[in-house]
């Protein structure tokens, strides 16, 4: 099922593995990184454990663009992080 050179693919894959991961990550520091749990501050920032997420998508994209070479299936996963950076710099820069 995801041995497929289609965008769709591609862009599910770069929506669903940064939510994961992030996550993943978030309920590590719940359960492991809390400094202290009256004030919810952890060992890793918010906006870092956000920036995870989003870099995950660069290992599935190097996958599909490099040793599986899926070009459509890159550009999706390349277009969902562009979305993800874009909504990243707008909610913590701006």
């Amino acid at each position: 099922m995801l041995k497929k050179d289609n965008w769709i693919l591609g862009v599910a894959l770069g929506i669903l593995l940064p939510l994961v991961v992030y996550g993943i990550v978030f309920f590590a520091m719940n359960k492991w990184g809390r400094i202290d749990s009256t004030l919810n501050l952890y060992f890793i920032k918010e906006s870092t454990m956000q920036l995870a997420g989003v870099f995950a998508n660069m290992f599935i994209f190097r996958y599909y663009m490099v040793n599986l070479k899926y070009d459509k299936t890159g550009r999706g996963i390349l277009l969902s992080t562009f979305f993800y950076a874009g909504v990243f710099v707008y909610l913590h820069v701006l």
